[in-house]
């Protein structure tokens, strides 16, 4: 346990420094343990295990750009992420880890107490047993939630893994890259960019219920936000109706989904050994190869997807009745196993977009003007995050919470909803109902120091590309 983040920021510098790791780019057609599958140039693994890339064809998607063709990730193992949450004098902290992910900007990350898929954690690489697992498979303590959980469906095909949080009284040893922080010592690093990975801020959207904010000045944002965590209390549309909007989008959605040949997609190709949209938009596919000490084997090689430009997910705030009300779209998600869930305001590649489908890109989403350029004042959070480091490299989002203005409308276009806080936490308790982004916003909102501190960013930030010409990186002692 850590007196302060301070005193934590010590100890993680030494624990990058103690893991030697280094991740260097490889041709697809030379990764080591991967090929291209006969008929299809799928991308595979020796093992028939882990994940393969394939092709997908999209149609009828409902979106403005209604059909298309990409690689997509198939990995349809589910894995455990957990979260150990122990008292120590009273105060709740949760047992996370100074993990490698070959795909994250700094190498090393906050992640859960157990982030592992079902090959990793059954040995099918042969390498070290996953710490702790066993709090978690047949679980010793008090579950606090468990929830089969989507992820990024725009680059995973029917990925979900197991969200848990498990509360245990027992001594538990400590071992060297992992430490106790208390929830409030976590709020505060999650106001830094990438310092908690994604995996760790979906499962704690489960645990913001076990947090209160600071009330505060009625009036006040914080006020506001506080009010927003009441159970029933001035919520502008029943949990119910707002459920009925999700199904009733779920089954009115008309998207269609079928495998096709990665090496026959249309409009991208492999370009000196990195599958590549023909625009060089969207996304690539790249392979690397992976040395760190620290994880569970030494070694090994994989496809990773690698977005072209830096993403922004923000939800718009808007007070009604003295109670925060977050606005939700209902968002056919390309890859998720329900097709349709909940999304936040703004869930985009502002490169990907142009005026007037300008050069043959999508038109602005709604509402990507109002968060783009809102004022600083309006601006109650903001950092940069990545997504997850085990398959995607160097993906990033800017999360945002806008606060509208005072005559911003409460009538919203159709697949928009008004929600407070406490409504989204008792989605979050049921699978698939918010996608990961929406989780990962909630947990930076729901873990906000004192209710709603505000950190401004250079508008620069917001849509410039952030390609990546190489992905060789090294962080060593």
């Amino acid at each position: 346990m850590f007196r302060d983040t301070t005193e934590f920021h010590r100890w993680f510098e030494g624990r990058r420094r103690a893991q030697e790791c280094e991740v260097e780019s490889v041709p697809l057609d030379l990764l080591d343990g991967w090929s291209q599958e006969a008929g299809t140039g799928n991308l595979v693994h020796r093992s028939g295990k882990f994940f393969s890339v394939q092709g997908l064809d999209v149609a009828r998607s409902g979106r403005a750009v209604d059909a298309w063709q990409q690689p997509i990730i198939v990995q349809s193992e589910q894995g455990v992420l957990g979260v150990l949450v122990k008292e120590f004098d009273g105060v709740p902290h949760c047992l996370l880890q100074a993990k490698m992910e070959p795909g994250n900007i700094n190498l090393v990350q906050l992640s859960p107490t157990v982030q592992a898929t079902r090959s990793n954690y059954t040995g099918v690489h042969g390498g070290r047993p996953v710490p702790y697992l066993e709090y978690f498979l047949a679980p010793r303590g008090q579950v606090v939630a468990d929830a089969l959980q989507s992820e990024q469906a725009a680059w995973f095909l029917a990925k979900r893994n197991r969200n848990m949080i498990v509360r245990t009284d027992e001594d538990v040893p400590v071992l060297d890259d992992f430490c106790w922080l208390s929830f409030d010592q976590v709020a505060e690093l999650l106001q830094s960019d990438n310092v908690v990975n994604m995996d760790t801020r979906t499962v704690l959207s489960g645990a913001i219920g076990l947090r209160r904010p600071q009330g505060g000045d009625p009036d006040s944002f914080e006020g506001a936000l506080a009010a927003s965590w009441q159970p029933g209390g001035g919520q502008l549309h029943y949990s119910a109706t707002l459920l009925d909007r999700l199904e009733r989008a779920r089954a009115g959605c008309t998207l269609v989904r079928r495998p096709v040949a990665l090496a026959g997609l249309a409009r991208w190709s492999l370009r000196e050994g990195v599958l590549r949209h023909d625009e060089g938009r969207h996304f690539t596919v790249l392979g690397v190869r992976v040395a760190a000490s620290s994880r569970e084997v030494p070694g090994w090689s994989q496809p990773m997807i690698a977005p072209c430009s830096r993403g922004v997910v923000a939800f718009l705030a808007k007070r009604v009745a003295g109670t925060l009300h977050l606005l939700v779209q209902t968002r056919v998600e390309t890859g998720a196993l329900a097709r349709v869930e909940l999304a936040p305001t703004v869930q985009c590649q502002p490169s990907d977009h142009g005026p007037g489908a300008a050069a043959g890109r999508a038109p602005y989403p709604p509402f990507l003007d109002v968060v783009l350029e809102a004022g600083p004042e309006r601006i109650r959070f903001d950092t940069v995050q990545s997504e997850e480091g085990g398959r995607f490299h160097h993906a990033e989002n800017r999360y945002l919470l806008v606060e509208a203005a005072e005559d911003f409308p409460l009538e919203v276009p159709p697949g928009y909803s008004w929600m407070t806080v406490r409504q989204l936490i008792g989605f979050v308790a049921h699978g698939s109902r918010l996608n990961v982004e929406a989780r990962s916003l909630l947990a930076l909102i729901g873990f906000l120091p004192g209710g709603g501190g505000r950190r401004e960013r250079p508008r620069t930030a917001v849509v410039r590309p952030q390609r990546k010409e190489s992905v060789r990186a090294r962080h060593s002692s």
